[in-house]
């Protein structure tokens, strides 16, 4: 039940032909208290129900809680959800041993493209894409429930 991911900025579309997986995604925080957030996601055909706990001082660590739920409650749950709805595309691209999901937002966010890669340790080594850009783990700008409230096209970079 512990999450341990880092999080990088994407220079370039070419992890688009490397993808051997793409889905839409759309998401709603019903919590986004910055000591836990209860996310609902339609990813695909499915939904899910998702609580996460306050990260590391490092961003890379948190407790991950997530059980699928019937798409027709989701779509329900998503109408009571804090504004604004996150809405994304997930291309997936193997890398070694690994898995990048690499998100590229739409809407509020559109211009962001994040990827993520998902860890068994803190210090695992993995190989970075030359797609792979700037590490933001830790960033909370980043993390989707404070993109919901503080989208990246009202940023000020």
């Amino acid at each position: 039940m512990l999450e341990i991911e880092r999080k990088f900025l994407v220079l370039s579309e070419e992890y688009k032909s490397e993808a051997y997986k793409k889905t839409k995604i759309i998401q709603g925080f019903l919590n986004t208290h910055k000591e836990r957030t209860v996310r609902i996601r339609i990813k695909g055909e499915k939904a899910f129900i998702t609580i996460k706990g306050i990260s590391n001082l490092e961003g890379t660590t948190r407790l991950e809680w997530e059980k699928e739920i019937p798409v027709l409650e989701a779509e329900m749950l998503l109408k009571i959800c804090e504004p604004s709805l996150i809405e994304k595309t997930r291309y997936e691209v193997k890398s070694g041993k690994h898995i990048f999901e690499v998100d590229e937002f739409y809407g509020e966010n559109k211009g962001l493209v994040v990827a993520e890669i998902e860890l068994n340790s803190e210090n695992e080594d993995f190989e970075k894409p030359l797609w792979i850009g700037k590490e933001v783990t830790g960033d909370v700008r980043y993390y989707n429930s404070l993109l919901s409230k503080t989208p990246f096209r009202n940023w000020r970079i």
